[in-house]
């Protein structure tokens, strides 16, 4: 029997809230939290001398955004499985955490059961995103859905085979990552590409991204 278990760190800039988490998870007994940080330095730290399976981090961090350190992780330490904790439901937050390579997205006011629950889920390779998130993930896609054929987002530019590859791989939602894999290109280049894209259909946001690909079929719904 497998006795080992899920080594986490927290990283929230706030000691309330890292405390209220540890007292959520003091009882689990495969649940291990290793290490707090308050701030992207601190992280690093601690990601020197501890070897964490997963993180919970806050996605308003100071310095650097939980986005960010999230894309910094995924390239540096693509092993680590991170969860983000937000207050913030906005499709944007979701979708930018989601293409940075996070595993999972919860509330932060989530119950200590679900905690758990998605920590065990993402830990052993799997995605988690509460009832809320994925009820904000699918009322956004069906309204993209719906508006599709109303919206003329860049009908005057065509997208080049690749692309159009990188516009569909972002709307499924993986990470810079997992797109450079798939590709066999470098991470740098899956930026340019989408800076590229970006800049001539004339989107402001990913999501501009995702409602493209709708509309012309590059993903199902």
């Amino acid at each position: 029997m497998n006795t080992e278990k899920i080594k986490v760190i927290l990283v929230d800039d706030h000691d309330i809230v890292r405390d209220g988490i540890n007292a959520l998870l003091i009882l689990e007994n495969d649940i291990e939290v290793i290490g707090e940080a308050s701030d992207c330095d601190e992280l690093e730290a601690l990601l020197r001398k501890l070897k964490p399976d997963l993180l919970l981090l806050d996605i308003m961090m100071p310095k650097k955004s939980g986005i960010q350190i999230a894309e910094e992780l995924s390239r540096d330490y693509p092993e680590i499985k991170i969860i983000i904790l937000s207050a913030n439901f906005d499709e944007e937050s979701i979708f930018n955490s989601i293409q940075a390579g996070i595993s999972g997205y919860l509330p932060k006011n989530v119950k200590k059961d679900e905690l758990a629950e998605a920590i065990r889920h993402v830990a052993s390779g799997n995605d988690y995103y509460s009832d809320a998130i994925s009820a904000t993930i699918f009322k956004n896609y069906k309204k993209f859905a719906q508006e599709g054929r109303k919206h003329n987002i860049g009908h005057k530019v065509e997208l080049t085979e690749r692309e159009k590859e990188i516009v569909r791989w972002f709307a499924e939602g993986l990470s810079y990552k997992e797109i450079a894999a798939k590709l066999f290109i470098s991470i740098r280049t899956v930026e340019s590409h989408k800076n590229n894209i970006m800049e001539k259909l004339e989107f402001k946001t990913t999501v501009d991204m995702v409602k493209y690909a709708i509309k012309h079929g590059l993903v199902e719904l």
